[in-house]
Order: structure tokens, then sequence, then C-alpha cells
């Protein structure tokens, strides 16, 4: 075969279609129902659009009204809380700025497997508009040819964001963006934004709050939110919903699963305004021991110590009275050692060693906090107070306490030269005031020898 009719072989195989629906799908798709076929289009069935004319790369956009309500929240009221602790949202990204707008961003893929056979065919972004309200825009996958274009136009999403906020998105959704992204030779700019992964922080804030399902985010939202899904499509069907309308083309299939999006993205905006509200209103807003007790130590790692001693010393205080339950008993331990160790950042060593006490006197205190609190008690009393005989009491249960190998030698150590100090305290002094008289004269030996 000769050279040109190889060309025009190969011509003839990569020519694009000359119109459309893409292969594979059906003419319903995007141009309405036909006889033959009687699916809505996923215009009727949507209400989106294609992207520049690129049949494989649809659209949908959606507003919530400003008094609208999610579950107990007004939509109105996250946006102004947003706009009003926007810069705290450093505080929970480990001091990285932080700044409005908030774009929120949740996949629907093709598996959770991860990998090059992976991808997103539904990707919903979110955020609050000047006037209040929520606006989503989702962008879909009708067919696998069109993710380069899909990507493309969701590049301009993310770089108009001043932080982005996932729910799991930086273990899953980032990392499988940025491998699409580097599959088609893209910039991938997502990396360059500050990203707030709710799921960590809502683990230590609400954790112990949620039910059986665990700490996801449709737990999160009914216990928090009071947001009940009605007629909700399980998220293990969605896969196969996605591959039903790739065979298909019925885009009825299609509407419960962008809804399911559209809800996942307003509930993470909720639940991040009632996060960044608790952090910029401090310890007083806190609900429960675990809120005080995580908002502490959200304090303690951004080096705000005074904040830090307030908060802990609510999760104190909310622990008292408590049924002895093992939660209950778990969080008061972490409450005291969490106050302890704040207090001894503040130089407040008296407070602190109260804590310690009280760690001790626990039932059921973890081997661990018990070892700590001995030798911080045995410096405060040789250190501090100055009290040599109780530094020397909890350095013995120190040295008897089973505890690190280390902490041991340290407290042997410590044992031995409080020792020392109370041996030299107890001894008689060397040189009695005889010894002294005779060292130096007395006055009738002077009076002798200078006669």
């Amino acid at each position: 075969m000769d050279a040109s009719k190889l060309t025009e072989r190969l011509r003839g195989i990569l020519k694009p279609p000359a119109s459309f629906p893409p292969s594979g799908l059906p003419a319903s798709v995007f141009g309405g129902a036909s006889a033959a076929d009687p699916s809505p289009s996923l215009e009727r069935e949507l209400g989106g659009v294609r992207v520049d004319g690129i049949a494989s790369c649809f659209v949908v956009e959606h507003r919530v009204a400003a008094e609208s309500f999610h579950g107990d929240a007004r939509v109105e009221e996250c946006a102004i809380q947003l706009e009003r602790s926007s810069t705290r949202a450093s505080l929970l990204m480990r001091n990285e700025p932080a700044q409005s707008p908030f774009v929120f961003f949740d996949l629907e893929t093709t598996g959770l497997s991860g990998g090059a056979g992976t991808y997103a065919f539904l990707i919903g972004c979110g955020w609050f508009s000047d006037d209040g309200s929520f606006v989503t825009r989702q962008y879909f996958l009708v067919e696998h040819g069109g993710e380069r274009s899909m990507l493309q136009a969701l590049a301009d999403q993310f770089d108009r964001a001043g932080v982005l906020v996932s729910f799991n998105g930086k273990s899953f959704d980032a990392p499988l963006l940025e491998t699409r992204y580097l599959f088609h030779r893209l910039e991938w700019r997502g990396g360059e934004r500050p990203h707030l992964d709710l799921l960590h922080p809502a683990r230590r804030f609400w954790g112990g709050a949620v039910d059986e399902s665990g700490c996801s985010l449709g737990a999160l939202e009914r216990k928090l939110v009071r947001v009940h899904r009605r007629a909700d499509v399980p998220g293990y069907e969605i896969p196969a919903r996605y591959f039903q309308f790739i065979r298909g083309g019925d885009a009825r299939l299609l509407s419960a699963v962008f809804e399911h999006n559209r809800q996942d993205l307003l509930s993470l905006a909720v639940l991040t305004a009632r996060l960044l509200q608790l952090v910029d209103s401090g310890s007083g807003a806190t609900a429960d021991v675990r809120e005080a007790l995580a908002l502490g130590h959200v304090y303690a790692n951004s080096g705000l110590d005074g904040r830090a001693r307030e908060a802990y010393r609510r999760a104190v205080a909310l622990t008292s009275g408590t049924r002895e339950e093992p939660t209950a008993t778990t969080l008061g331990i972490a409450a005291l050692r969490g106050s302890a160790l704040a207090e001894r950042r503040a130089r407040a060593y008296d407070e602190a060693a109260v804590c310690w006490q009280r760690l001790l006197d626990l039932p059921g205190c973890p081997p661990h906090v018990a070892g700590e609190a001995l030798e911080a008690l045995a410096i405060h009393h040789e250190h501090r107070a100055r009290d040599l005989a109780k530094a020397k009491a909890f350095a013995l249960r120190s040295v008897e306490h089973e505890s690190r190998p280390s902490w041991n030698d340290a407290a042997r150590h410590r044992l031995a030269r409080l020792d020392k100090k109370l041996r030299r305290l107890n001894e008689p002094l060397l040189f009695p005031f005889s010894s002294l008289q005779l060292s130096f004269g007395s006055p009738t030996s002077a009076r002798r020898t200078s006669s």
C-alpha cells in the first residue's frame, strides 16, 4: 500500500463525527426523545447545557435561594458566617493563608479503588454568591472522549477559589483529579490553592456525636444540621447508574445522582460555616466536651495559648459531673492533660500541678498518662514548690510505675539526685561552733599568746 492510500485511511479513521451525538449514544441524549426511543434528553431532564458546543461534556447550574433552609440552617446566614470567619480557616489548615471565596467540590466516580481506570464522571462545585444564595455548577462527562474539555472548564472554577473545601478530598478527590489532569497533559492548579479537608476536623469536633454509620458526611448532616434526605440515591448505586446511562442513554437515571451531589455540596458548605463559627467565637460557643477539647487543640497548634487555656478549662468544667462511661472518661483524661500542658506553657505551674494530680486520681488513667503526670509532679515539687519529700515520693512512684525505659532511667536519675539533696539537708554541720572557736582561737588564748 502506498503512502497516499495509507494517509487517506488514517484520515478516515481519525476523522471526527460529522454530527452529534457521540458514537455509542442514542440520538435522544441531546436532541430530545424520538419515536423509537422515548427517553428524555439531558437538557430536558437536567436543565443543563453543553460546554462550548462539545457534546461529550455537559454542565448543569443550580441555585439555592438565600432565604432557603438546609435542615435547620438558613443559607444566607451560612454565607455571612463564612465571609466573617474566612481567615479563621487557616487555623484548620496548619496556618496556611485563607481568604474567601470558598469553593466546595465533590466528585462522583466510576469506583473507589483509584488508579488510572477510575475517573470522575460528575464534578460538582459550589459557592455562595454576593446575594447569599448557594450556586452549584456540575460538570458531567457524557462520554469519556470529553474528559479533557471537562477538566479545562473545571480549572476556571478552581482558579477563582481562595480556599478549596472537600470531604476526604485530600486523600481521594484531589489525587484522582491530579491523575486525570496529568493523563491529559494539563496543568493541575488545584494543588496551588489552600485546601481544607473537612473530614479531619469533623472527626475531632464531632466524631463521637454521629451514629453507627460513622463520621460520614451523611451522618454529620443528619445529626448536626437535621437534614433528612428523601428518596436519596445510595452512593454505591451511583456508578451503576452512570454505566447504565452510557449503555442506554436514559437521562432519568441521572436526576437523583445530580441531586445527591448538590445535597453533598450544600451540606459541606453548612458544616464548614458551623465549624468556622466555633473557631471564631471561642470556647464559649462549644456545646460539649469534645468540641471544647478539639478547639483547644486547634488553638494550641496555632500558637494561641491564651485561647487554648480557655478551651481546655471549659472542657475540664464540662466533664465534671458526667456519667462514668468509657467515652466520657477518655474525654475527661484528654481534657485534664490538655489543660495541664496549656497551663505549663503559660508558666502557671501551680494550676498545671492541680491538673496532673487530678489525672492521677482518676480511675482508669492510662499508664502512659499516669507516667507523664508522675514525672511532671516530681519536677514541679523539686524545682517549683521546693518540697523535696513530695518530689521524692513522686519519683519513687515513677520508678515503680511501668513505663517507657527512657522515663524509668530519668526517674532513677532524679531519685538519686533527690536523695543527695535530702542527705545534705539533714546532715549535721561539719564545723560546729566549738570547733570554729578552736580553729580561730578563744580570746583567752589570744591574750596569752600576745603576752
